[in-house]
């Protein structure tokens, strides 16, 4: 495929798009409806800085900030709009080759082939292990989540770094790494002259609409994918959430709320397989994906009733059958089994077996 026009529209399906005003939201892997308190003052305080342009001071104090976090060099970090600026970039390191391991979040692909880079889907099998991987050998971009969105799958670090080779860079979408206790699979802590890995803010201190992550590499690449970056790309207020979310005692809030995350995914998956679903595992992040018999029919029977949940056929490799949910609190989770129930008792839906 080369240029938008032929590109499948569905790459660019999200879950946001799943959801209307008032709906109980299963669809949209963001942790909390609102940021915390601490954070909001700090944005709030930011807002009397806004007549001045970001400063290149401010911009390295940051950079600092993300740096301290992960044990890196200012060097190594760049500042982005959201994760999903990074996928952006991509084309400008110049594949010959991209291949792209799926099922997995479909902004990669579809920001390489609207730059006309040629690309391999790599469409790993259930349970969607990367040691099952068949990726070129020509690939000189190989790009994959971890844990992967929609599988809720952490791969082993060590089965990720085996994916180097000579003349390839290996970028590592680690939006979700921060929903796992401790973070064990993560390479953000790690330098590799060849591994870029994209983190997000977005999920976990509920700023979707505000944009806010960066990656992390050999500050040759970062550079590479720098290059003709409009001047002040990121805006005040987006700097200073960065370096607030890189905090130590933000991040250990984050990895506090990692635990009770832990919980909450165990009572959604028990809930969901008394009904009969099929849950993929082992599940780590902050949704679960799952199968159920005519899944598209129960997503638009739970939408009638009020609860989105997210389509999973627009996920190369997966089908009408698959769909992602969120994890929620308890209340949450059973409001959602209890229209789940009604679904499948009203219609006869078979269950997975």
């Amino acid at each position: 495929m080369t240029g938008d026009a032929s590109i499948d529209p569905l790459l660019r399906h999200h879950g946001d798009v799943e959801v209307e005003a008032g709906m109980l939201d299963f669809a949209v892997n963001v942790r909390g409806s609102r940021p915390p308190e601490w954070l909001r003052r700090r944005l709030i305080e930011t807002v009397d800085r806004l007549a001045a342009y970001p400063s290149e001071a401010e911009d390295r104090r940051v950079r600092d900030r993300v740096a301290l976090r992960h044990g890196r060099s200012p060097d190594e970090v760049l500042l982005l709009a959201g994760a999903a600026e990074g996928f952006a970039m991509l084309p400008r390191l110049r594949p010959r080759l991209a291949a792209v391991v799926h099922p997995s979040f479909t902004e990669p692909e579809f920001a390489l082939r609207s730059a006309d880079v040629p690309v391999h889907r790599v469409v790993l099998p259930a349970p969607y292990r990367l040691v099952d991987a068949a990726v070129p050998y020509g690939a000189d971009l190989v790009v994959l989540g971890n844990p992967t969105n929609p599988t809720s799958v952490a791969h082993p670090r060590a089965d990720v770094l085996a994916l180097r080779e000579e003349g390839r860079v290996l970028v590592v979408d680690e939006a979700f790494a921060d929903t796992v206790p401790g973070e064990p699979e993560s390479l953000a802590s790690q330098s590799h002259p060849d591994v870029v890995v994209l983190r997000s803010l977005t999920k976990s201190f509920a700023l979707a609409g505000l944009r806010c992550g960066y990656a992390l590499g050999a500050p040759d690449v970062l550079a590479t994918l720098n290059r003709g970056r409009p001047h002040w790309p990121l805006g005040t207020l987006q700097l200073a959430a960065i370096e607030a979310c890189c905090e130590p005692e933000a991040v250990a809030s984050v990895d506090a709320d990692a635990l009770v995350l832990a919980r909450e995914r165990q009572y959604l998956v028990e809930r969901l397989r008394v009904l009969g679903v099929e849950v993929s595992a082992p599940a780590t992040a902050s949704f679960v994906l799952v199968r159920a018999e005519n899944g598209a029919a129960i997503r638009a029977a739970l939408r009638d009733r009020g609860v989105a949940v997210r389509r999973g056929d627009t996920f190369p490799g997966l089908g009408p059958d698959h769909l992602r949910i969120a994890v929620r609190d308890a209340d949450s989770v059973g409001r959602l089994a209890d229209a789940w129930g009604d679904v499948v008792r009203e219609t006869g839906t078979p269950r997975v077996e």
